[in-house]
């Protein structure tokens, strides 16, 4: 992979970079495509890594299918397909860790501890690993977002953070690999979060800008539902995730975690002054 991003760069070409857990579904496809139309060369890692599971049995139970994602990544004409051996990654003796600190402390950071310092080593690894001129991540994870922008920015990396809307099921729910370990009961209500993201959303187009007023709309809406577990409701500025009182001209987020069973999710939307 040195080899080959030193190759890409000698010949001036553009590369544009989607990393991956694997377990594919449209919202990484969404992401290839947009690499695809702006880049010269598209280039996907697939890793489950290890160091941002906080929970052994969740990594035991991520779904693994190397042979299917490669092969549906070559039909999105994806030029190479990074996908390294764990012990390649992290050889033996490795005890180097990037920690982006305040963005991490809070929210997703509090709920998994270690989570974000994994994130963060492995995405340093790979923009080191491959140099690329853009890499494509989707507005889902809001807070991973944050954190891969203030670590590129603050480690000189020369690499544009490209962030695409939430790739979203039909019904609304946001895709994820997790989606697929819900019991059908627990799919068919896990829309709730979406719904009360969008009612609270429709609450601050109509002028609503008290912060924990906007919260409640959604704390109200999931609490309707027997099988959601509210794990944290937050409106919290999109750069900084610092908490905001009142809704100003900068972009904030509406952040939500809930339980359904044993399965985590994670959504958020955006709020600006053009809506």
């Amino acid at each position: 992979m040195f080899s080959i991003a030193r190759k890409l760069r000698r010949e001036a070409k553009t590369v544009g970079f989607v990393p991956t857990m694997g377990a594919l579904h449209p919202g990484h496809l969404a992401l290839v495509k947009a690499a695809r139309s702006a880049c010269d060369v598209v280039i996907a890692s697939i890793f489950v890594n290890p160091k941002q599971f906080n929970n052994s049995i969740d990594l035991d139970k991520y779904p693994r299918d190397l042979t299917a994602d490669a092969a549906l990544l070559a039909e999105y004409d994806v030029d190479y397909v990074f996908a390294p051996d764990v012990d390649e990654i992290y050889p033996s003796g490795f005890c180097t860790f990037v920690d982006v600190q305040n963005l991490t402390d809070s929210f997703e950071g509090s709920s998994r501890p270690g989570h974000f310092r994994g994130v963060a080593t492995i995405v340093t690894i790979l923009f080191n690993t491959i140099r690329p001129d853009q890499a494509f991540f989707g507005q889902k994870d809001a807070q991973q977002v944050a954190v891969i922008k203030r670590l590129t920015l603050d480690l000189g990396f020369e690499t544009e953070i490209v962030v695409l809307p939430t790739v979203r099921e039909e019904d609304g729910l946001a895709m994820s690999s997790r989606n697929e370990r819900l019991s059908a009961d627990e799919r068919e209500k896990a829309v709730v979060i979406i719904n009360s993201l969008r009612e609270a959303k429709r609450a601050f187009k109509k002028g609503e800008r008290n912060a924990a007023a906007v919260a409640q709309i959604v704390k109200n809406g999931i609490a309707i539902e027997p099988l959601a577990v509210l794990d944290y409701v937050a409106v919290v500025d999109r750069e900084t995730l610092q908490p905001v009182e009142k809704i100003g001209d900068d972009e904030a987020l509406i952040l939500v975690a809930a339980h359904f069973g044993d399965v985590r999710l994670i959504d958020n939307v955006i709020l600006n002054r053009k809506q």
